[in-house]
């Protein structure tokens, strides 16, 4: 079961530790709650670690199923890991066999009054027997078509209600929405309702969300938050509010360990600042992003990184050849890199995993590599920019630099990015391929840095065993940004590679 922090006062929490913070807490006691949503969103499990909370509380807690077996109960708690113990009592409500038994037909009553009646002075008859401090009722989808119309329906929910609320119970119901989807009678007789919801994507696994549609008297996190299903119960990954994580810290400049890099960035990149590096694929992103990473780790910081287009392993092997031991990092603890499968990974459990790495790794510089990835992650782009702004603004206000890098479409010429974040980015640092003396060169410039000033100057650089090395100002050249320069510098400087380093 997902650990979670000590229980709010007053409140029945559900153990689980996102779902907590998003609830304050958890459920007021002694109220009726609905938990609603289709089949397979995990209303069951979510229902489940609820009554394991209480167990581990020393509550008594009631399981009363109309739909389900006992049997399937328990055994979807086992696939868990979950030992339902003493406090944790299961009620199996079935029609009575006399009920089932043709000979036994009633002529002048509907079976369905019989039935809703029996149902409920059972479910009565078993909550007085045991005095539970929680119960869960599933599934309402039964009740409501035993009550067969929308009057009956009503006044049999609120009847359970007023009941459970003198006993001093905490109740969700459950609602598989199978029948009857857009009845809302049990919306406004609940003190909270609590909705969640199951997205099948064109391609990637299943993504899972949920929100908290009405809590009364209570302050709570709205909107949709990203959740998981795996063995051990649900796992919430409540949304970011980059406002409510706000920390002190000195600004200053981090070096990248070349002096002709930091010339051209003013001094370096700035603790709490983020920087973007665009450019087409293969001109050297990833390396300007690990050459920071290397010297942060040379100082003894913390740093990780989250890869979503490279294997591991390659990686490992590409930066070792420009002298860059990324293995020997993640073995000193310093160093933190984490392969992502965006067709996998919602949005809401990626900022999850960065917050991790910030707050309990203490990571002084977090890479992103690719937003390209990322946005596959996304449903749509309006949703991948705000919640990079969410993502930045908090890794800004805990002093981390983070460095992103976007891969733009075409290799010299006119680049388009699939997304723009320029705007976003405190440092924007453009990648080029340009075509001068017979060969296919790199260049690089700093667009933009508002943390200080920075060259305006056009370097070429290049990779090598030795790591990255910056060379001087293009000055004999123009147009090197559109992949095609003119010389534009005097004779002599032909023959002395114009400033090009050959």
């Amino acid at each position: 079961m997902t650990a979670t922090s000590a229980p709010a006062s007053g409140k029945a929490n559900f153990g689980i530790a996102g779902l907590d913070d998003i609830t304050a807490g958890g459920l007021s006691e002694g109220h009726l709650f609905l938990l609603e949503g289709t089949p397979g969103t995990g209303k069951t499990t979510v229902a489940m670690q609820f009554l394991l909370a209480g167990e581990q509380r020393g509550e008594l807690g009631l399981y009363i199923t109309l739909s389900e077996t006992e049997n399937e109960l328990r055994n979807g708690a086992a696939s868990h890991g979950w030992d339902l113990g003493p406090l944790i009592k299961i009620f199996e409500l079935v029609p009575p066999e006399s009920l089932l038994n043709s000979e036994q037909a009633q002529t002048l009553l509907y079976s369905s009054d019989l039935e809703l009646v029996e149902a409920t002075q059972a479910i009565f008859a078993e909550v007085e027997r045991l005095k539970p401090k929680r119960v869960v009722l599933d599934s309402l989808s039964e009740i409501r078509l035993l009550a067969q119309s929308s009057l009956r329906y009503r006044r049999q929910i609120l009847a359970l209600k007023h009941y459970f609320a003198r006993n001093g119970a905490t109740v969700i119901l459950l609602d598989d929405l199978t029948s009857e989807a857009s009845d809302k009678t049990v919306h406004s007789v609940a003190h909270g309702v609590l909705r969640l919801e199951q997205i099948t994507p064109e391609y990637g696994g299943d993504r899972r969300r949920l929100k908290v549609a009405k809590y009364r008297a209570q302050h709570f996190r709205s909107g949709f938050h990203d959740f998981t299903i795996a063995t051990g119960g649900v796992e919430v990954f409540p949304r970011l509010i980059s406002a409510e994580h706000k920390t002190t810290f000195s600004r200053s400049p981090l070096s990248s360990g070349s002096g002709e890099l930091d010339s051209l960035l003013g001094g370096g990149l700035e603790t709490g600042s983020s920087a973007l590096i665009i450019g087409p694929a293969g001109t050297g992103k990833s390396t300007i992003g690990f050459q920071y990473i290397d010297a942060a780790v040379a100082r003894g910081e913390k740093a990780v990184a989250f890869i979503f287009d490279e294997e591991l392993g390659l990686l490992e092997e590409r930066l070792a050849a420009m002298g860059i031991n990324a293995r020997a990092m993640m073995d000193s603890g310093l160093l933190h890199i984490e392969t992502v499968d965006a067709a996998e990974l919602s949005p809401g459990e990626f900022s999850h995993r960065v917050r991790l790495a910030v707050d309990r790794l203490g990571a002084k510089i977090v890479m992103i590599d690719s937003l390209n990835g990322y946005q596959a992650a996304m449903p749509q782009e309006n949703a991948l920019i705000l919640h990079i702004h969410e993502l930045l603004q908090y890794l800004n206000r805990q002093g981390a630099t983070t460095i992103l890098t976007v891969a733009q479409h075409g290799l010299v010429g006119d680049m388009k990015s699939p997304v723009d974040v320029t705007y976003l980015a405190d440092t924007v640092i453009v990648l080029r391929y340009f075509e001068a003396l017979g060969k296919v060169r790199r260049a690089v410039s700093v667009i933009k840095k508002r943390t200080s000033a920075h060259e305006e100057t056009i370097r070429e650089f290049w990779m090598g065993k030795g790591g990255l090395v910056v060379g001087q100002p293009l000055t004999a050249f123009q147009g090197v940004l559109r992949g095609v320069p003119t010389f534009v510098g005097e004779e002599a400087q032909i023959g002395a590679g114009a400033n090009l380093t050959l």
